[in-house]
């Protein structure tokens, strides 16, 4: 009767330790499981941020743009070449897309002229057709342009 209660208080003791080391073990897995939510929020709020400090600087950009255009800082088919491109990685919706239609007809007409090396590399004859083949879209596309250019201006997306 001795060993029983023996092999009985025994098991009690290893049912008890056994209790504790998997207690531990879940408040352990808790535990990460609550650190890593918290990681994965501040991730998540740090790369919102990053998005929106983004978003604003493209629209600064469009902003500083329209307004070079204005300034005659730029010429018109590198104003729609970097505004298409800036509205482009804003992603904004066709509705504006087809609103300020112009910078992308103009970039479209002229994207075909090589630019930085591929300029270089080509003849002076070469780049004397493309310069009035450029003159000439920008002709065709500066009231449009232009008028675009005024719109968007004091415009977020």
């Amino acid at each position: 009767m001795n060993w029983l209660w023996c092999f009985i208080v025994l098991g009690a003791l290893i049912i008890v330790v056994l209790a504790a080391i998997a207690t531990r073990l879940v408040y352990k897995v808790y535990r990460q499981q609550k650190e890593r939510a918290a990681k994965l929020k501040a991730l998540e709020e740090a790369n919102q941020k990053a998005q929106q400090e983004q978003r604003e600087w493209l629209n600064k950009s469009v902003q500083i743009l329209a307004q070079a255009l204005h300034n005659d800082e730029l010429s018109l088919t590198e104003a729609c070449i970097r505004i298409s491109g800036c509205l482009d990685s804003l992603n904004v919706q066709v509705a504006v897309k087809e609103e300020f239609s112009a910078f992308y007809q103009l970039r479209d007409k002229t994207a075909h002229i090589p630019y930085l090396e591929a300029w270089k590399q080509l003849s002076k004859a070469e780049q004397n057709q493309f310069d009035i083949e450029r003159l000439r879209h920008e002709s065709t596309f500066n009231d449009f342009v232009m008028d675009a250019a005024k719109r968007i201006q004091g415009r977020a997306f």
